[in-house]
């Protein structure tokens, strides 16, 4: 292992090239992936090179630490490598003795590359010093899962690492310290102490502590920086002077009484990672970035400040192509004026000045994926590696560009500062600081520059600065036309247009319009010449930009008739079919593929924007050839589709008569019917039309689900009888005509198929026995006179017990003996004999009941009941032999008028009607009977008859009155009766009174 880490430099131009961008544009919050403006005057070499280290460990890297020329690493389970960089060529390689099945959770070394604490996945920890080999277990440690560690950069030294800070992933933060010395006889371990300080919380559950850092200050002052997955915390207090040995503990107790200064932001990635930069070895760091759920937390560290070490802090936005799901960033490294952030495959370099993408460098697949990347703060190297190979980048010359973007950010004096040793770029600054404040002078100054410039025949350059001024536009424009400078034209065009506000859409149109045609003529000239493919190819991608610009969609938008007349008359379909897109004018992009016979391509488009329009329109061309991948669309669809509105396009092809269209056809409508179940009549139909002509031996089960009642059923049943006896599906038509309820043509055409259907028919008329007779007598019949089957026409009489013998026999021939019905007949005439016999028992219990009612009448005439004179009745508490009364046999007595009263309310309508009516002819009976009792003057003699058979009369009727008034209210007693019962749930005061009956009781 001696070449272990010899290292070799991929070149530039031939492996894996670091993608260095070429645009500077203003600064803004967010990053995005335009780059920055290179105005070199030469070729510089890129600012972060790449080198992979020519090492091919034995077994998969785990986790790897670095710090201080330190390198350790861990590889497969059980096995860790140690590299001093300064000696590169004596690795050193230890075991550490694990036989369970724990692994390396993750590694930590302090600053000075001494102390290397190894986190095990079962919650416990080891301790392996530099110039040792023996890895020691810190026994107080065990039973914690450690995320972070918090190193002493002040007390720490080789054999002793001062009070350091452990952070858990339950949230706590302990405070330890570890020594390399063996000990004394009663203490061996290394771990001198291990004691809880804090701990941390996110929505009020513990958080796991993904970072923590120490750092100093002045006059003493103490600064501790913790992070959970979206929470930043700090903690700020003084140690007393000579009692930094004693550790964190009154930093933490200092703020007990207050709540913890944090800042938080609400999305969660499920870890962070916070780095920082440090200008000088064993100096504070300057400058801190925070990897969180919503993008990179980047800001100055202020040590002078009293509540909070974080100061001009902003949020820069993770570039549009980084994806939770699948490619979230992993680690983060600072640097002076960049960060670096780890992605699965790639490294991003994003300024942070203006948050723009300076580098971005893609890894082969073939190394795996990115685990992690590490800042080595001795020598400023930045490590990263795989689960197979390790890279480093070397950082150059990292503040040659930085005056640009002060200078455009007006910033003169740190503009100054960093081109000191550039005359050239100081004479631009000086220019452009001096005329800031006047813009007479600062466009006379771009002019003078544009015309120096496109003398010297730099022509991109001169249009960048003759976009600037105020000069003619059209004069420019034709200057640039007469050199035949298309190229410097449409960087004057397009610089123009950025400068252009929202509100000149004459001016922006005019522009978007020429942009265009000189697009498509460049485009033209370049595609004719195939020596220059991939210029072709970088020209057409800046022409899609340049259409996708969100910033011109408006007016794209707006004439976009013109720019399909544009790409039209230059035969460019490609780019025609790319703007279609963009203007959401898909239907535009379907039929242009299906033009051009590419149909796939089309319901690409039709299933990736889900219009269901387009679906409706284009589904019968696609249908024609497609057919399966359609249907797969329209079931992916859903019930985001109507199944109606496609019966065109399924019609259209099942004509057509091909096996794989008409299975296409049946699978959408089952998926239709079985699946979102469907439920209008157009599709049932369509669906058993298809069973009928297509698959007959799916119909009859079709139909058997659909249901047997005429409320369940989908489809048309007229249309289904027609369907079915049109294409001879005998038993399919029984089972409809018996959902109709037509059931002697059900038993009929039964008959005609299986004598055992039509007998499963004559059993449903249930209510109607007269018809199941019927039904019966048919089967019959046929069975005698057409299968001439005696046997089986005498397992009818067992099958209904409607049937009787002597109802079948008129079908049999004359010659049939009476052997074949003798059973039959003596089963009959028992069933007679005993009908007769039950008639007579009848008969005979009935003449008793007679009897015995008779008896209970006569007794009832008989009796009687006694009532005392000082009886009251039961309703108004009055003497009861006042007025007429009734006495029941419960014992309870009441007034006729009381218990009128009492037994009315509880009365039906239909009662209560009838009531009245016989009171009212009681009273007029009452009437004609004192009118006869008067005595005539006349014919006293000869009417004496008739007036005694008149009062006879009216007596009869009188009596008959009160009699039925009786058995309305006195059939009863109102207290014991049902009334009674039925009036449980009724209030005792109507709801009606019942604000009268309060006020009473006020």
């Amino acid at each position: 292992m001696s070449s272990i880490l010899d290292e070799y430099e991929d070149s530039q131009n031939s492996r894996h090239p670091v993608q260095h961008s070429s645009r500077l544009s203003a600064a803004n919050i967010g990053i995005t992936h335009s780059g920055f403006v290179n105005v070199r005057l030469e070729e510089e070499k890129p600012i972060f090179n790449k080198q992979r280290i020519d090492f091919s460990p034995p077994e998969k890297i785990n986790h790897f630490a670095v710090c201080n020329n330190q390198l350790c690493m861990s590889l497969g389970k059980d096995t860790l490598l140690r590299i001093d960089l300064a000696k590169p060529d004596q690795p050193n390689q230890i075991e550490l003795g694990r036989k369970d099945d724990s692994r390396v959770h993750k590694l930590f070394l302090d600053p000075t590359g001494s102390h290397l604490v190894i986190s095990l996945s079962t919650s416990e920890c080891l301790y392996l010093n530099r110039n040792t080999q023996k890895v020691r277990s810190l026994s107080r440690w065990r039973g914690h899962l450690i995320e972070s560690l918090g190193w002493n950069k002040l007390l720490g030294t080789e054999t002793n690492t001062g009070p350091i800070l452990v952070g858990t992933s339950q949230g706590i933060i302990f405070e330890a310290e570890i020594s390399a010395s063996e000990g004394s006889l009663f203490n061996t371990n290394p771990d001198q102490y291990f004691k809880q300080v804090h701990s941390l919380e996110e929505d009020g559950k513990p958080a796991p502590v993904c970072c923590i850092e120490v750092e100093r200050g002045l006059e003493s002052k103490v600064f501790i920086i913790a992070t959970t997955r979206k929470r930043l915390f700090q903690f700020v207090g003084r140690v007393a002077d000579g009692s930094e040995q004693q550790g964190f503990s009154s930093i933490f107790s200092q703020n007990q009484e207050l709540l913890p200064s944090f800042q938080e932001f609400p999305f969660n990635m499920g870890y962070s990672e916070i780095t920082f930069y440090t200008s000088k070895l064993r100096s504070c760091p300057k400058a801190f970035a925070w990897m969180m759920g919503n993008g990179v937390l980047y800001g100055q560290l202020d040590y002078v400040k009293l509540d909070s070490l974080l100061s001009d802090v902003q949020v820069w936005d993770y570039t549009p192509d980084i994806d939770f799901s699948f490619n979230k960033p992993i680690s983060i490294v600072l640097t002076q004026f960049h960060f670096l952030l780890l992605l699965p495959d790639r490294v991003k370099a994003i300024c942070t000045l203006n948050g723009q993408v300076v580098c971005e460098d893609v890894f082969p697949d073939k190394f795996g994926t990115l685990k992690k990347m590490i800042k080595d703060p001795a020598g400023g190297l930045v490590w990263i590696y795989t689960e197979k190979a390790v890279f480093r980048y070397h950082i150059q010359r990292e503040a040659r560009d930085v005056w640009q973007m002060y200078m455009s950010m007006n910033k003169f004096d740190l503009a100054k500062e960093y081109c000191r040793d550039r005359p050239e770029c100081m004479d631009m600054v000086l220019a452009k600081e001096y005329c800031r404040d006047r813009p007479e002078c600062m466009d006379m100054l771009l002019a003078k520059e544009a015309e120096h410039c496109f003398q010297n025949k730099r022509y991109l350059e001169s249009a960048e600065c003759y976009a600037l001024t105020q000069n003619y536009f059209e004069e420019i424009a034709l200057k640039f036309i007469e050199a035949k400078q298309e190229e410097a034209l449409k960087e004057f065009l397009l610089k123009k247009l950025n400068n252009l506000k929202q509100s000149e859409k004459t001016q922006i149109t005019l522009l978007v319009t020429w942009l265009t045609e000189l697009y498509l003529n460049r485009l033209g000239l370049l595609q004719s010449d195939e020596g220059k493919h991939g210029v072709f190819q970088e020209t057409r991608d800046e022409f899609r930009k340049f259409l996708s610009s969100s910033k011109h969609k408006e007016c794209l938008y707006n004439n976009r008739t013109t720019i399909y007349d544009l790409l039209a008359s230059h035969g460019n379909v490609d780019d025609m079919v790319y703007f279609s897109v963009i203007m959401k004018d898909y239907e535009r992009v379907i039929s242009h593929h299906c033009q051009h016979d590419d149909y796939s391509a089309a319901l690409e488009v039709l299933s990736k924007h889900c219009d269901e329009k387009l679906f409706y329109k284009f589904s019968p061309i696609l249908m024609q050839h497609i057919p399966k991948k359609v249907v797969d669309a329209w079931i992916q669809m859903g019930s985001r589709l109507e199944p109606k509105k496609l019966i065109p396009a399924l019609v259209n092809y099942s004509q057509m008569g091909s096996t794989q269209q008409i299975h296409e056809t049946i699978r959408y409508m089952e998926f239709c019917v079985y699946q979102l179940t469907v439920t209008e009549e157009a599709i049932h139909n369509y669906l058993l039309s298809v069973y009928a002509k297509y698959k007959p031996e799916s119909l009859l089960w079709y139909l058997e689900q659909a249901g047997t009642h005429a409320s369940d059923i989908h489809y048309d049943l007229k249309y289904a009888l027609r369907l079915c006896a049109e294409h001879g599906y005998l038993q399919a038509c029984v089972l409809v005509y018996k959902i109709m309820g037509l059931y002697e043509e059900a038993v009929d055409l039964a008959l005609q198929v299986d004598v055992d259907l039509a007998k499963s028919c004559a059993d449903l008329p249930e209510d109607d026995e007269e018809l199941r007779k019927k039904l019966w007598l048919k089967i019959a019949r046929h069975v005698v006179q057409e299968e001439k089957d005696v046997k089986k026409a005498m397992n009818c009489l067992s099958s209904c017990n409607l049937l009787k013998i002597e109802d079948i026999l008129p079908f049999f021939p004359d010659f049939v003996t009476i052997d074949h019905f003798k059973e039959a007949i003596c089963s009959s005439l028992e069933e007679y004999n005993q009908h007769i016999d039950e008639l007579k028992q009848e008969m005979e219990e009935a003449t008793e009941s007679a009897k015995r009612i008779r008896e209970d009448i006569q007794e009832m005439r008989n009796k009687y009941g006694v009532v005392e004179s000082q009886e009251k009745c039961a309703a108004c508490d009055f003497p009861l032999l006042n007025r007429p009364f009734y006495l029941f046999l419960c014992g309870h007595m009441f007034h006729y008028d009381c218990l009128f009263l009492e037994v009315s309310p509880h009365l039906s309508t239909y009662k209560q009607t009838k009531l009245d009516e016989m009171q009212k002819k009681l009273a007029a009976a009452t009437q004609t009977s004192k009118s006869r009792h008067r005595p005539a003057p006349k014919e006293k003699e000869e009417g004496g008859d008739t007036a005694s058979l008149g009062k006879g009369s009216a007596g009869v009727s009188r009596e008959q009155i009160k009699s039925d008034i009786d058995d309305i209210i006195a059939s009863e007693c109102v207290y014991c009766g049902e009334l009674m019962i039925k009036s449980i749930d009724k209030p005792f005061i109507d709801p009606q009174k019942f604000e009268e009956e309060k006020s009473s009781w006020l």
